[in-house]
């Protein structure tokens, strides 16, 4: 217990620092970037009085290290992420033809609410995507890893080779036109109910199967060949014993960090698929930020999946050390 302990509180130290990274550079890097999000407000034909009256309203005119700091100073001691730049309450954005309402009369959105409005959605469609490709990718790997070097194994290593040469824009686009379009099985674009995840989540799953299903089946194949696998069938064990009970337990931990690695990809994935199915969660308001030059929600979007990506890290070491008592935390 003690071992856990000072496991969590040492990675949880780490993890913020990393965070606090990550937001750093996000922050520079978007106020030394091309783009002007105070003209972009203001709109094309404005004056530059009055575009430089909006930049010292919203801070941009102060020292980067100064932003930074205050900006930091609102997360950490009143949990608040600022407002957006371009949207109002209402959530669309507030910039429509180049022009835009004066921001000092307008009332923007809060950042956070942005976020938790659009989270849920993104969380359903990872977690479904998630149980596809391990509903598919286990049977698959398990069978694979129990024959390793005949022909189901090839099968397998087959298979993945053409699943992860498919690119998911192009995958997209080919489930579109088939099952939404010509056999109206599933919608497609946007969102009305959890029918609206199944094909965008399909996508995802499809990116990580093959790496789950080598990942399984090279090391299952390994706790095979293994003396105590041999040893125990041998002595008479039942052989799903042997499997489930103790090859299964030693395979899991490379299948375990591999998910953990997967889990964290998703999230960039995200993106695009939403992008292409006019999903509305986070990756697509990601994509939106940016192209706004929406610095708070960009930030504070930064922020919270560099958060998750640490702490699916932690969740994966812990479980990999209470599997397998020899790995050290």
């Amino acid at each position: 217990m003690v071992r856990v302990t000072s496991f969590l509180l040492r990675r949880l130290a780490q993890s913020v620092v990393i965070v606090l990274l990550a937001s750093l550079i996000v922050f520079c890097l978007l106020r030394t970037g091309p783009g002007n999000p105070a003209r972009m407000i203001a709109g094309g034909m404005a004056t530059e009085e009055t575009v430089e009256k909006i930049a010292t309203e919203m801070g941009l005119r102060s020292p980067m290290l100064v932003q930074y700091f205050i900006y930091l100073k609102k997360v950490v001691l009143h949990g608040d992420f600022g407002t957006s730049f371009v949207r109002p309450k209402s959530g669309a954005s507030a910039v429509a033809g180049g022009r835009a309402d004066d921001p000092t009369r307008a009332e923007r959105a809060r950042v956070i609410d942005l976020i938790l409005d659009r989270l849920p959605l993104t969380l359903q469609l990872a977690m479904m995507a998630m149980a596809i490709a391990l509903s598919v990718s286990i049977p698959i790997g398990l069978f694979a890893g129990l024959h390793a070097g005949r022909w189901p194994d090839a099968a397998a290593l087959m298979l993945s080779s053409v699943l992860v040469s498919m690119p998911n824009f192009w995958l997209a686009g080919i489930l579109v036109l088939v099952v939404s379009i010509q056999l109206h099985w599933l919608p497609a674009v946007g969102y009305r109910d959890v029918t609206y995840s199944i094909l965008p989540a399909i996508v995802l799953a499809i990116e990580i199967i093959p790496v789950l299903v080598r990942s399984l089946a090279l090391s299952l194949g390994a706790m095979m060949s293994q003396n105590f696998v041999r040893i125990g069938l041998i002595r008479g064990l039942h052989p799903s014993q042997v499997i489930y009970h103790h090859a299964m337990k030693g395979a899991s931990v490379p299948l375990l960090n591999m998910l953990g690695v997967q889990l964290s990809a998703l999230l960039g994935g995200v993106l695009v698929v939403e992008y292409i199915f006019d999903y509305p969660g986070l990756g697509a308001l990601t994509i939106e930020a940016v192209l706004q030059r929406d610095f708070p929600l960009i930030q504070a979007i930064a922020m919270l999946t560099s958060a998750i990506f640490v702490v699916i890290n932690i969740l994966v070491d812990l479980l990999a050390g209470l599997i397998d008592p020899r790995l050290e935390y």
